[in-house]
């Protein structure tokens, strides 16, 4: 086998690939040798950071990584921002690229498409970024990769390979399957300490994130058992359901409202904390930006990456460990379940907030009752934009899954329509909505080119508020005259039919809904609100 084959081959049979995002170039032609017979599904995206931004929303879908098959210099330049993305939201994926030959490394010739140092410039957006050198050792590097997706905080993956080794014959390894990788176990003395602190606490308070999204079932359970109110993050959205999808709401959950007065109270108020698989982060906790999120009991917290555990809040005690190990573990100190008024301070506080009441949120009500009584099972995929600010609070889910975007950690523009595309080819069962602005996804707006020529069934829901409603607004609270957020916008009705996609208006519920029952079942449908109309009806 050449070095190119043997890849194609390892993520074909050793650790399950399915599909590969990537735009081939002079650099690569030797990769996509061999790569139309080998059964994997190759997407072209119309630019590389949308090549990352369809592997994050195939990985976030699926919980497999997502492969990129991406040429020297621009390329990786161009896709570092979804790397950046992915790495905030501890995302898997595998960023395959091409690198000059051996002997001109770092020798700054002129190269084509040449840097100074590819490896060094996509670390820092990478769990790591490895130079292959000897193309024997590819079955050992790619497994490095693997046990970084499976068995610690995952993130990107960066594997550079030079032209000069594609074609490089190499043998063929004797061990085709994957090693089996466990994630550590928490320590049982350290379980027990933080299961007797609950049993003694009066009003507990749990905060579950993405990293908990393979054990609903034990998350679920435990929440119950410790009669305990609930922060589930956006990325945990949907971790408490019980897939009942007429009514998703789980009566302990507060969802992801940690940075509003009535769950903050709770937060304040609670003696014992149980954190796990959560950063404690800013966009998740304290999205009004005051450092208003203050936890003054005593504070569990449950990771694999040990300096998370010590990073935004004082931490009591820290268990290095899977998630679902540790609540598989936990619950076996809880044989039954405990009474704190858990779903009356749960039910206060949600009262208080009274979130469809909001101002705020209250014009996107009807938007997503709408879609919950079309599409009850869609994944929402968003980028940042004003619906999905709502969405954040608003939104529930009966499974995990099924709510994911940039507007939390990261926060890059560009992201919900390829992260969409990226959902659909990997969850091709389920529909799936792209929640985009008019501003940010001019940044992507080529990839419904993609759509169509995949003909993926995405429904492009485009929230029309004439620019950077967000920044304009932020603007104008602290006293600058608006600069560079009232856009120009383009005909996106003609834009759509040029390439190919159905597009039609939408201005009240009765509208959208109709819209959203005649979508077509091969190929998108952008459906554009025009935002004051929407919120004016």
């Amino acid at each position: 086998m050449t070095c190119a084959e043997l890849l194609i081959a390892l993520l074909r049979d050793r650790y399950g690939a399915d599909t590969v995002f990537g735009i081939p170039g002079v650099h690569t032609v030797e990769l996509y040798r061999g790569l139309a017979d080998s059964g994997l599904r190759h997407v072209t995206p119309r630019h590389e950071q949308g090549a990352g931004f369809m592997a994050d929303g195939y990985a976030r879908a699926t919980g497999k990584p997502g492969v990129c098959f991406i040429i020297t210099g621009p390329g990786m330049t161009n896709i570092a921002t979804a790397m950046g993305q992915a790495l905030a939201d501890s995302v898997p994926m595998l960023v395959i690229s091409s690198v000059n030959r051996r002997d001109t490394l770092g020798r700054g010739q002129g190269r084509l498409h040449e840097l100074p140092s590819q490896q060094q410039l996509l670390a820092g957006v990478a769990r790591f970024s490895h130079t292959l050198l000897d193309p024997a050792a590819l079955p050992e590097v790619l497994a490095r990769a693997f046990a970084v997706f499976d068995g610690m905080r995952p993130g990107p993956v960066h594997i550079e390979i030079p032209i000069d080794l594609f074609d490089t014959q190499v043998p063929t390894p004797t061990q085709w399957s994957a090693p089996t990788i466990h994630r550590p176990a928490p320590d049982p003395a350290g379980v027990a300490t933080a299961a007797a602190w609950l049993h003694e606490a009066k009003r507990p308070l749990v905060l579950l994130g993405g990293g908990c999204v393979a054990a609903p079932e034990a998350a679920r359970a435990l929440v119950e058992r410790l009669d305990a109110p609930t922060v589930t993050t956006i990325n945990a959205k949907g971790l408490l359901g019980n897939g009942d999808q007429l009514s998703p709401r789980h009566p302990l959950d507060l969802g992801a409202n940690a940075a509003l007065p009535a769950v903050r109270e709770l937060a304040h108020d609670a003696d014992v904390i149980l954190a796990i698989g959560t950063e404690l982060g800013e966009t998740d906790y304290d999205v009004v930006f005051d450092d208003g999120f203050l936890l003054t009991g005593r504070l569990i917290r449950v990771d694999l990456d040990p300096e998370q555990l010590v990073r935004n809040q004082s931490l009591s005690l820290g268990l290095i460990a899977d998630a679902g190990a540790t609540l598989s573990a936990m619950l076996a100190h809880f044989p039954t379940a405990l009474s704190r008024q858990g779903h009356q301070r749960t039910a206060a506080a949600m009262e208080a907030l009274a979130l469809p009441q909001d101002p705020a949120f209250a014009p996107f009500v009807p938007l997503f009752d709408t879609l919950n009584e079309v599409m009850p099972d869609a994944i929402l995929v968003g980028d940042s934009c004003a619906p999905v600010y709502a969405a954040n609070h608003l939104v529930t889910k009966s499974e995990p899954r099924r709510f994911f975007n940039a507007s939390t950690g990261y926060g890059t523009l560009g992201y919900g329509l390829p992260a969409a595309l990226g959902a659909k080819l990997a969850r091709p069962d389920l529909p799936v909505v792209a929640m985009v602005g008019d501003g940010g996804v001019m940044f992507t707006l080529s990839e419904i080119a993609t759509a169509v020529e995949e003909r993926l069934p995405v429904v492009i829901l485009l929230w029309h508020n004439g620019g950077y409603e967000e920044i304009r607004r932020y603007m104008a609270a602290n006293g600058v005259i608006p600069i560079g957020v009232n856009l120009h916008a383009p005909e996106f009705q003609t834009l759509a039919s040029g390439f190919g996609c159905l597009s039609t208006r939408a201005e009240d519920p009765a509208s959208l809904a109709k819209a959203l029952a005649q979508r077509p079942e091969q190929g998108p449908l952008l459906i554009e609100i025009d935002a004051h109309r929407w919120s004016a009806g």
